[in-house]
């Protein structure tokens, strides 16, 4: 299994140690040449105006989105809202390849930031300690995404469609690996 990802900007190289922890190769992508051959991608936190900007420069929107829309791909907090179809500003570029409405920044400014520990569908019943940074929220979902985690207040943290995934959250800045194994499951699902 060869899963990428994206290291145009934003926490890249976690997502690469967690990958290598599971023993599965991972590869840094930042040219379009460089998502050929990959069974998955991976776009990581970080600042989600900025990856849209550098995808652009780069000429990966385009290769990005093509590739999201038939192979897995999971978006974690910028990676969120870069696989979102809307995120309620047109001037972003964004993948539109997930049916979700994302409010970007919806825990507000750095300070804000916060942990917390989250029941996650499909990883158990131990709870999954979750790490927020200016971290946004899923505020609809179409009938076939399946919400996979809330925040005890009802606000979606997690979601999949198909071969597509989506936290809010930053996963690779903890010790707990089953969210890097729930996506390679979905990649050995054969969604590519």
């Amino acid at each position: 299994m060869k899963i990428g990802v994206l290291a145009l900007q934003g926490a890249f190289i976690e997502h690469v140690k967690m990958l290598r922890q599971l023993d599965v190769e991972a590869v840094e992508v930042r040219l379009p040449q460089q998502l050929e051959g990959l069974d998955g991608l991976i776009i990581p936190g970080g600042e989600s105006t900025t990856i849209g900007k550098l995808a652009t420069s780069y000429g990966l929107v385009k290769p990005l989105r093509e590739f999201a829309l038939s192979n897995p791909t999971w978006g974690t907090c910028a990676g969120m809202i870069f696989l979102a179809k809307d995120i309620g500003i047109e001037e972003q570029p964004i993948l539109a390849a997930m049916d979700i409405q994302v409010n970007r920044n919806a825990f507000g400014r750095q300070v804000d930031s916060f942990e917390t520990d989250l029941k996650i569908q499909g990883l158990g019943e131990e709870r999954f300690h979750a790490v927020f940074i200016r971290a946004p929220i899923v505020v609809a979902v179409e009938p076939h995404v399946n919400v996979l985690s809330r925040l005890n207040d009802g606000r979606i943290v997690a979601v999949r469609q198909d071969h597509l995934l989506a936290t809010s959250f930053h996963p690779e800045l903890t010790n707990d690996l089953r969210l890097h194994s729930y996506f390679c499951a979905i990649v050995k699902e054969g969604y590519n």
